[in-house]
């Protein structure tokens, strides 16, 4: 039950987003390219950043670059 703390804990590291190009998501909408977030939790697949909307979402790694 990780993603009930995510607005509380410390971010692990930050990225900054490069594109939003995405194929089949909107993801305009809640990034912003050039803008740094930082990193809730990570997996292999994903990033859990706080975006735009002040929410936890998923998003995958190859829109952002590390800091």
């Amino acid at each position: 039950m990780i993603h009930l703390t995510w607005h509380d804990r410390e971010a692990i590291k930050k990225v900054k987003c490069v594109h939003t190009n995405a194929k089949k998501y909107v993801v305009d909408q809640v990034l912003t390219v050039g803008k740094v977030y930082e990193v809730k939790n990570e997996t292999e697949e994903f990033y859990y950043i706080i975006d735009n909307s002040g929410k936890v979402g998923g998003f995958y790694k190859d829109y952002f670059q590390e800091v």
